[in-house]
């Protein structure tokens, strides 16, 4: 990339935080509703699976 190129280049959007771990997620910012990253939404979902 030239240095022109990175100066029009558009910025890296802004990732949401980790309601639990404050890593990056996938999700934007604007993101409504809790965000998890993905190690957190792993975790999060064997917390909560029906154990039987």
């Amino acid at each position: 990339m030239s240095a022109d190129e990175a100066r029009t280049a558009p910025p890296d959007p802004a990732f949401a935080e980790c309601v639990l771990c404050r890593e990056p997620t996938e999700y934007p910012e604007s993101h409504p509703g809790l965000t998890f990253c993905p190690v957190c939404a792993w975790r999060e979902g064997e917390r909560t699976a029906c154990s039987g």
